[in-house]
């Protein structure tokens, strides 16, 4: 059986659909990712087959249009009658359910977020364009993933829909981590910058801390705008920008960090729903966390005790909770940073996909 797998990215940085198309090449299906261009065209090496679709647009806009003609095209052109689709997020579904339609093969749809109330898209008339989308191409949908609990139950009430939830979790790391002793101390952030992340109030927070670095993985839109607030506060010598980072790469900084930030803000569901990836980065290398208030963050925290929990985004407070962590010492939370290893792993969620499919056969083969 054929996986076509489609996603509008150049497929780099994107753990999520890695892990996806892994576990089901492990499954022994046969693998076709498709990505584009945007943001250019790293090398890369998979143990299956990719491409890329390259495109002229210049602006996000138009390269959206492009990409859902050309992406029409690519599957028409790969899809056989022994073909799975797979739509990751709404900037990739139409052109799948088209294809899905034309040639009566199934498409299961993974939404890695709510795309249309990301913050990117609040108040906005290109909102309005992506919500009429959403709405007419919804109820055509029957196979569905998404990557929180909260979010399931969204699209169960406003599209009647009732997703699998496959987190969008890492694998396990069974080797043992030694904990450096770090002079200065380290804080963390990793993933992208962007609106919405809490990353200058955690920058602020520097301002009522001692003796402690803040390292920030990743690259995004809001990188000027934050090393020129680092520049404001005369934070220069505290503040490290260490760009984008394969993964593998990130996760050797991650272990060695004494605190993980996750400080999300609320500009709309996508947001206040989500389970954002780096907090089961932090788990998985026992590191402690302070993280906000957010729905799937409490449902963690309710379980186990990896970390301290901020209800707003006062640098202040953000910044008395960082000296509680590293007082205690990262020792202090390992027994529960442990147990929710063994439980928020991609080894636990892999087995929803595999049983997924198997479903998706059985009613369409």
């Amino acid at each position: 059986m054929k996986i076509l797998i489609s996603v509008f990215n150049n497929l780099y940085t994107d753990q999520r659909v890695e892990k996806v198309c892994r576990t089901l090449l492990e499954a022994d299906y046969e693998i076709d990712l498709i990505g584009n261009n945007w943001e250019g065209l790293p090398e890369m090496e998979r143990p299956y087959s990719f491409s890329r679709i390259k495109l002229k647009s210049k602006t996000l806009r138009f390269a959206y249009i492009e990409f859902q003609w050309k992406l029409y095209k690519k599957l028409l052109g790969k899809a056989t009658s022994e073909t799975i689709l797979i739509a990751n997020d709404l900037d990739s579904l139409w052109p799948n359910l088209l294809v899905s339609k034309k040639l009566k093969i199934p498409v299961i749809y993974d939404s890695h977020e709510i795309f249309t109330e990301m913050p990117s898209l609040k108040g906005r008339f290109v909102k309005k364009v992506w919500k009429f989308l959403e709405k007419r191409l919804m109820p055509k949908v029957k196979y569905m993933m998404t990557e929180s609990e909260s979010y399931a139950e969204w699209f169960q009430k406003e599209y009647l829909i009732k997703p699998i939830v496959v987190r969008n979790i890492p694998r396990r790391i069974t080797e043992e981590i030694s904990f450096p002793e770090n002079k200065p101390k380290i804080i963390l952030y990793q993933g992208a910058l962007n609106q919405s992340r809490g990353i200058p109030q955690a920058i602020e927070s520097m301002n009522y801390l001692e003796n402690i670095v803040f390292k920030i993985i990743g690259d995004g839109p809001k990188r000027n705008e934050l090393e020129n607030l680092v520049k404001e506060k005369k934070l220069e010598n505290r503040v490290q920008f260490l760009g984008k980072m394969l993964p593998n790469d990130m996760r050797e900084i991650t272990k060695t960090a004494d605190v993980g930030l996750s400080l999300e803000e609320n500009n709309g569901v996508s947001y206040l729903y989500s389970l954002p990836n780096k907090v089961s980065d932090y788990i998985q290398a026992k590191v402690p966390l302070v993280m906000i208030n957010f729905p799937e963050m409490m449902r963690i925290k309710r379980q186990f005790n990896i970390g301290e929990v901020v209800e707003n985004h006062n640098p202040q407070i953000i910044a008395e909770k960082i000296k509680k962590v590293i007082e205690n010492g990262r020792n202090f939370y390992l027994e529960e940073l442990e147990k929710a290893g063994k439980v928020l792993c991609w080894e636990e969620e892999e087995n929803k996909i595999i049983k997924l499919f198997k479903k998706v056969e059985a009613e369409n083969f």
